[in-house]
């Protein structure tokens, strides 16, 4: 599968600009003098197709120094840490073809400064920075995001991992990106999810109506062999939605400011919802994956998310 993930190219056979051989401005894309993207610091040589994004730079720099040889590039720029390196991992529980040239990249907290940091790595991946024009065909960017989440279901034991099937996001920042539905599933939800939402607040609230959750879908060919890699590992694991909050007190039902929820208890009406996929259950909140999944998806690239529950 790796030496596939390596070599398929993907066409830009319906061009994002209606003009592809104008350049990119300055102000569009920027790029420092020293030909790096401006948030990361990064050139385009120093990123790997394949892509471990987390939202801790402590943690990028465990999976740089634990699971990464040969490191090729390190950096790190405004608290944003990219590691570049070979990933090869055996043991007598599993086997992932190797060596694999891997990059460990830290998102930041929620979908804004994640917007940010997955953007810069697509113009990486799909940018000449000589011409500042978009590439007519470069490779599959497969990313997975690895983190930690608030579980929801009292039946999931703590500590389990959960592969996201799709993602619901109630940030905004996906909405500002036309991607389309990755299938009737996102389309379904997102209506029975937006009324959900409007019957768990005040008729008097202002905001009523207004807080429109989307939905993305993981790959299924990630999700599916984190479901495999995980069995073979003996990490328990389980397959289910992920809500991806805006923030992390009143967006996650904590209840904790003296200004008090316009949607109060949202961990508990996302636990008892039944989203009719596969007997699935939304299994956890977190602050990134939804708009990982919208764009990237959006996109043609391949993107997933395993996030540890860690409490409930």
């Amino acid at each position: 599968m790796n030496d596939q993930m390596d070599s398929e190219q993907i066409n830009t056979g319906h061009p994002a600009r209606p003009s592809p051989d104008v350049p990119f401005t300055a102000s569009d894309l920027p790029i420092d003098g020293e030909g790096r993207i401006y948030h990361l610091q990064v050139k385009p040589e120093n990123i790997a197709p394949n892509i471990l994004l987390v939202g801790d730079p402590g943690r990028a720099e465990f999976i740089g120094s634990t699971f990464l040889r040969d490191l090729e590039f390190e950096h790190e720029h405004r608290g944003l840490v990219t590691i570049t390196g070979i990933s090869e991992v055996t043991g007598e529980q599993a086997t992932i073809i190797s060596p694999v040239r891997t990059t460990a990249a830290t998102s930041g907290i929620g979908t804004p400064s994640l917007e940010i940091v997955v953007n810069e790595l697509v113009a990486l991946n799909e940018i000449d920075f000589e011409t500042r024009t978009r590439k007519a065909d470069f490779p599959r960017l497969h990313v997975l995001r690895v983190g930690t989440s608030g579980a929801l279901q009292a039946s999931t034991k703590l500590g389990t991992s959960i592969i996201t099937s799709y993602a619901i996001g109630m940030d905004n920042t996906g909405l500002y990106y036309e991607s389309p539905y990755a299938d009737d599933v996102c389309k379904r939800l997102e209506r029975e999810l937006a009324l959900v939402v409007d019957r768990s607040m005040s008729e008097n609230s202002r905001f009523v109506g207004k807080i429109h959750p989307y939905v993305a879908r993981a790959e299924p060919i990630l999700a599916d062999a984190l479901v495999e890699a995980a069995a073979e590992l003996g990490v328990p694991a389980k397959r289910g939605l992920t809500v991806s909050a805006s923030g992390f007190f009143s967006p996650q039902g904590r209840d904790v400011s003296r200004v008090k929820p316009s949607a109060p208890d949202l961990d508990r009406i996302f636990s008892e919802y039944e989203p009719g996929v596969d007997s699935q259950r939304i299994e956890n909140m977190e602050m990134e994956s939804s708009f990982l999944l919208h764009f990237l998806g959006g996109l043609g690239y391949w993107a997933g998310a395993i996030c540890a529950g860690i409490a409930n």
